[in-house]
């Protein structure tokens, strides 16, 4: 579970402070789907790279099942953002001089200790169950959006972690390709118990989830303006 409490993040411009969330409390409990809604610039983004740890706040605790994230050291809190967090992103991330295998490993290849499964046969698992264990040696750029993002997805999940954050997972995609990932994100939370977390600020993208939290303005509201 994560758990934030009084939430604050500044960022400083000359001499003027800019508060982009301001004082954020919420609990993301453990095999819940989850949208989180805000328009441009409501301070959504800041908001899941705190709670996927990459960020940290100027006040606030972030707590990872039940863990204070301000206490861990550099070393413990990159070993638990590599096996915690998987993250997939809008512009797929991936890296066009490797394959489509290649990317999925990715993660793998930063793991500290001896890892308890063979990460080939697991990265070849997740591309069968995504439909692209064909491209498999393909290139990024060669390969279409929504089987991008299948990989990405496939990426994120690597490392078994507890929770996946998705950031505008479908914004470039079609329609169709679109409503495939959501469904796909939706199976693997409702199939594999993995915590999903969708960043968005498309409304028909955030009821495909079974609760939304609004943001605006850097604070949690009741509704979607």
């Amino acid at each position: 579970m994560i758990e934030l409490i009084d939430i604050t993040k500044d960022y400083e411009v000359g001499d003027e402070t800019t508060s982009v969330l301001k004082g954020i409390n919420l609990k993301i409990k453990d095999g819940e789907f989850v949208g989180i809604l805000g328009s441009s610039g409501s301070g959504k983004s800041t908001l899941m790279h705190i709670m996927g740890l990459l960020d940290t706040p100027t006040r606030g605790k972030v707590l990872i099942d039940g863990r204070d994230a301000s206490k861990l050291s550099d070393e413990k809190l990159s070993r638990l953002r590599n096996t915690y967090v998987g993250f997939v992103f809008q512009q797929f991330n991936l890296i066009n001089k490797l394959t489509v295998l290649e990317n999925v490993l990715l993660p793998a290849l930063y793991a500290v200790e001896k890892l308890p499964f063979d990460p080939r046969d697991r990265a070849l698992e997740l591309l069968a169950k995504f439909g692209i264990y064909d491209k498999r040696d393909a290139r990024p750029n060669k390969i279409s959006g929504g089987q991008q993002q299948r990989t990405a997805i496939a990426r994120a999940l690597i490392m078994n972690p507890k929770i996946v954050f998705a950031d505008e997972p479908t914004g470039n995609l079609d329609t169709k390709t679109g409503k495939d990932i959501l469904k796909l994100l939706n199976n693997l939370n409702r199939e594999f118990g993995v915590t999903v977390v969708i960043v968005t600020h498309e409304k028909d993208v955030a009821k495909t989830t079974k609760r939304q939290i609004f943001i605006r303005d850097g604070e949690i509201v009741q509704k979607y303006l």
